[in-house]
């Protein structure tokens, strides 16, 4: 049974230094050598990886962004033969093209190896029954929290979509005592608890594990008093390559990140400069030992601020704040990630030509966040007929949900009214 290993999260920071230099410089030859994308990146910065001789070098190295996995659909961004490959994931991207990932069997043992460190650091063993509760947009973080579970012998009750109702029923009936899920889906089954009349107490449930999503202090506080369970917090990448890259220990007071698997940088979002330890910027990530989808200078858009000083759980992995604004224009709903650019795409396919008058807006009812997305009527959409608009509308929201794997509703208005009240082209959160 895998517990946490005080040789690498307790390791001395000089020889954890040494260490990321060593991965780093191991992924920057692999990377070089077999993806073009990566050679000809460097290639035009005049970078030379075996120039790469201190952690700060890697600041002359160019970014990488969301788009360029799109770009470089499906396999162009592998850095190993396609044989070696053992699983295959996709996500949403900005395009019509998914973000296309891969694992190697190596790959698949370190994502397991982080996902049960995060477990083990939420008190999470081999005595628990742990339950996993996700949208189907993050249906991926399913099988790894599956693995990691299983990697400290707990007993897994897998990812499975169902409707909330039922999800209680299995919380309660199965005596679950641990529960992955996003803020949002836990609240909307708290909510069902008590309109179901079921007191916390009949329930097994101690542990919530929080993903996808920054849960606000509130609702972190309410989840807690109201479910008389503790909230653990997990980071992860939607896209790639999967979740519970840093966690949360007992002390609360940031979340760890897995150096030894991820070197992690904060810049400014505008001007692509590191930030001073401390203040809130972009968080950047370079991967250490993936071996066949390795992401170099990954500009998550996630915002974040390192803390400084040693956790005094005893782990010297460095801690993060994840806040809850994002440095592009992307929102995240349940967890998962929805772009601007990505919604027009998407609208401009179902619709078969491009929609002129647009506005986005994400919000909550009754615990349950969702886009809306106000079109405007043209002659192309409009109908005399309400009941043909009322079907259009139900249809391209459900096309939208499918695609965009979150709730969507379409709502329809007169041109005239957007440029008054509804600013065009724009994502307003109201939650």
């Amino acid at each position: 049974m895998p517990m946490r290993n005080p040789d690498v999260e307790c390791l001395d920071l000089e020889e954890r230094a040494q260490l990321q230099l060593e991965r780093l410089q191991s992924t920057l030859n692999r990377a070089y050598k077999n993806v073009p994308f990566y050679r000809n990146q460097l290639a035009e910065r005049h970078v030379d990886p075996l120039q790469i001789e201190n952690l700060s070098d890697l600041a002359e190295v160019p970014f990488t962004d969301r788009r360029h996995f799109s770009e470089h659909y499906p396999y162009g961004l592998f850095a190993v033969p396609l044989r070696d490959v053992v699983r295959i994931h996709t996500a949403r991207g900005t395009s019509l093209n998914p973000v296309v990932s891969g694992y190697t069997k190596q790959d698949l043992a370190v994502w397991r190896e982080m996902v049960a460190r995060a477990l083990v650091a939420a008190g999470v063993s081999g005595l628990d029954i742990l339950q996993i509760h996700l949208d189907v947009g993050l249906t991926n973080w399913g099988r790894e929290y599956k693995d990691g579970a299983e990697a400290i012998e707990a007993s897994v009750i897998p990812l499975t979509i169902l409707p909330p109702e039922k999800q209680l029923m299995i919380l309660k009936d199965y005596r679950t005592s641990v529960l992955v899920t996003t803020a949002s889906a836990a609240a909307e089954l708290m909510d069902l608890l008590f309109q179901s009349n079921l007191n916390p107490n009949e329930l097994a449930l101690k542990t919530l594990v929080l993903v996808g999503e920054v849960p606000t202090r509130d609702m972190a506080g309410q989840l807690e008093e109201r479910l008389h369970v503790r909230t653990w917090v997990h980071y992860g990448l939607s896209e790639v390559p999967g979740p519970a890259l840093a966690f949360e220990c007992d002390e609360r007071a940031g979340l760890h990140l897995s150096e030894d698997h991820f070197l992690a940088e904060v810049i400014d979002p505008g001007r692509g400069v590191a930030v001073q330890d401390g203040e809130p910027g972009e968080l950047v990530l370079t991967t250490l030992t993936t071996r066949a989808f390795p992401l170099i200078r990954y500009r998550t858009g996630d915002k974040v601020r390192l803390i400084e000083g040693l956790c005094p759980c005893g782990r010297t992995l460095r801690r993060m704040e994840w806040l809850r604004e994002r440095t592009d224009e992307t929102v995240v709903i349940r967890g998962v990630k929805v772009h601007q650019q990505q919604i027009r795409t998407f609208l401009r396919r179902i619709l078969g030509h491009e929609p002129q008058m647009v506005h986005f807006q994400v919000c909550e009812s009754r615990r349950r966040d969702h886009l809306v997305v106000w079109l405007g009527v043209d002659e192309r959409i409009f109908s005399d007929e309400i009941k043909d608009m009322e079907q259009t509308s139900l249809r391209l929201g459900s096309e939208l949900a499918v695609e965009l794997g979150v709730p969507v509703r379409i709502q329809f208005r007169e041109p005239r009214s957007f440029e008054a009240e509804l600013p065009l082209d724009r994502i307003e959160d109201l939650r």
